[in-house]
């Protein structure tokens, strides 16, 4: 007859302690993962906040079209950096380059966020994910006939103006206006940017066809628009000196 082992009631007790050790460990291993994302979860939402607010402030800021002389606006966002980087407009015909202006973009980022204000629009997110918010103040008939490029300029005076936290930067601009008659032609705008499919489908709805081109070499690609037909263009510079505090 074969005899059988009972555990005596230490082993068991011990049994049971580490049992309950092993789900405690569970729970809290548990507890962590699920506070690491729910923090990652607040933390995206707050940079999406962010960027929307941002893209917002920066079009109701930045308006030289509808503005002449001093205008304020602030931009606001709770954590991010705020700079000028160097960005250029040309215009161009069957010649070559007609007319370049040195626009500028005013870049918020904060983590993998970014929002760009260049030429007069306003462009949310990077590369092949970004999106037109705001659109340039580029108007033309849709097969000939005219061609009206405004250049809003930054005419920035620091490169790098805000980096900060939980604030507000305050955007001071004194806009002027300047038109230059540039005649009748077959004529390509050419943005420098680094959210070139943003500016690719503007350009394509707008009945232009595009290509991509560095002109001077400083590896920002620029979108070309070629429109379509011969007509009369004008190019009209908004230079707003703005002042970023």
């Amino acid at each position: 007859m074969t005899s059988t082992t009972r555990p005596d009631r230490t082993t068991r007790a011990q049994s049971n302690v580490v049992g309950v050790a092993l789900l405690l460990g569970v729970v809290m291993l548990s507890l962590a993962s699920l506070t690491a994302s729910v923090g990652m979860v607040v933390q995206s939402n707050a940079a999406t906040a962010d960027s929307a607010r941002v893209a917002n402030d920066m079009s109701n800021a930045l308006a030289p079209v509808e503005t002449t002389g001093i205008h304020r606006g602030r931009i606001s966002f709770s954590n991010g950096k705020l700079t000028t980087q160097s960005r250029e407009l040309r215009v161009l015909d069957d010649s070559g380059n007609v007319w370049t202006v040195e626009t500028d973009a005013l870049v918020f980022t904060s983590g993998n966020r970014r929002v760009t204000y260049v030429a007069g629009a306003v462009v949310r997110g990077t590369n092949d994910g970004g999106q037109m918010y705001a659109r340039p103040p580029i108007t033309s008939s849709r097969r000939g006939g005219v061609l009206i490029v405004g250049a809003p300029k930054l005419d920035a005076s620091k490169k790098t103006v805000v980096s900060t936290s939980g604030e507000s930067a305050l955007v001071r601009t004194n806009v002027t206006h300047n038109r230059t008659t540039l005649g009748n032609g077959t004529y390509r705008v050419a943005i420098e940017t680094r959210t070139p499919d943003a500016w690719r489908r503007y350009f394509e709805r707008e009945n232009a066809t595009t290509t991509i081109r560095d002109f001077d070499d400083d590896g920002i690609q620029s979108v070309v628009a070629k429109y379509p037909g011969r007509r009369f263009a004008y190019l009209v510079v908004h230079d707003m000196r703005t002042e970023v505090e």
